[in-house]
């Protein structure tokens, strides 16, 4: 299968990496040619517009910072839709909104060419050794067809239903996911201020019900002092409020979830937009005035998943077969 793909940022780089260190014929297309150069040079192939990519391919992946962003590349006079062939599969692996997924996804059909909404979760890390977990919206015999792509780029695989599913799990993973940086960095603080050794509140966390994925990943970063987890807080803010979103359409009156927004938009003022997603933690500094670190806590972050190929299809997917 030719594969093309779309969108070679912090999450697709390393997603399209997988892809080549599996072998698989590659096109890749970036805002940046110069993204795309080391790419290039393990074998990849260009293609100067989406159209060109999707006409030369089987599937095409995009993996774009904004439902916004990804409807220009899709729908524009040279975008993927001009170019994508009849029988052909989209996966959209970008954390974006149900109802464009399924908007989009009613173009691609019209087109004779089969939508997936295909987000992933777990860290840049886990995205860059294949590591990475990833949902699966679209039909059972798509899904079984893209299989093979899928799990080349990721180790446990959930098949979640019809097409827009799985970009709704996504952003309710994220919301969690956010809910924790907030109340971790709110515990670290209590800790700090409370004459806690910081390494020390670290482990009592991570051997108790306290424990989480965010913690083991987000407060080594902040108390190593790095803050870097590849991720910022323009997309934190745009991820939540896709869960809102979800939440209103539904009906839903949230009360944790509007007060994170109001956090991350009062972070991104005093921070800036591109200031990474843990440095939230600074609001709570000032407060203290002290840095919340832990000398000589470890500069890279510790994860016990395997750095070897191989796929867990989560139970309740199992391919047919």
């Amino acid at each position: 299968m030719k594969l093309g793909f779309i969108g070679l940022g912090n999450v697709g780089g390393k997603l399209a990496g997988s892809l080549l260190r599996n072998g698989f014929d590659l096109t890749v297309r970036d805002l940046n040619r110069e993204t795309a150069a080391p790419f290039m040079a393990r074998g990849a192939s260009w293609a100067d517009s989406p159209a060109e990519l999707a006409n030369a391919v089987d599937m095409v992946i995009t993996c774009l910072p904004s439902p916004e962003i990804c409807a220009s590349v899709m729908e524009s006079e040279d975008g993927v839709l001009s170019g994508l062939k009849s029988g052909a599969l989209w996966a959209e692996m970008s954390t974006t909104d149900q109802t464009e997924v399924l908007r989009l996804g009613a173009l691609v059909k019209d087109k004779g060419a089969l939508p997936m909404d295909c987000p992933v979760s777990g860290g840049c890390h886990r995205a860059a050794t294949g590591n990475i977990s990833i949902f699966v919206g679209c039909d059972r015999p798509t899904f079984e067809r893209a299989f093979p792509v899928i799990q080349a780029m990721g180790r446990r695989i959930l098949h979640t239903g019809e097409l827009g599913s799985a970009s709704v799990l996504k952003v309710l993973t994220n919301y969690l996911a956010t809910a924790n940086l907030v109340t971790l960095c709110e515990a670290l603080a209590t800790a700090q201020q409370s004459g806690l050794d910081l390494a020390t509140t670290y482990e009592a966390i991570r051997i108790s019900s306290g424990n989480s994925f965010v913690h083991e990943t987000e407060s080594q970063v902040i108390l190593n002092g790095s803050r870097n987890i590849n991720f910022t807080m323009d997309l934190v803010i745009k991820d939540i409020s896709l869960f809102q979103d979800v939440a209103e359409r539904a009906g839903l009156p949230l009360e944790v979830s509007p007060l994170l927004i109001e956090i991350f938009k009062d972070g991104l003022e005093r921070y800036g937009a591109r200031e990474w997603s843990p440095n939230i933690v600074k609001r709570l500094e000032e407060e203290c005035g002290a840095e919340i670190l832990a000398p000589g806590f470890p500069a890279e972050i510790e994860d016990d998943e395997p750095e070897v190929p191989g796929y867990e299809v989560v139970p309740g997917t199992t391919l047919s077969n």
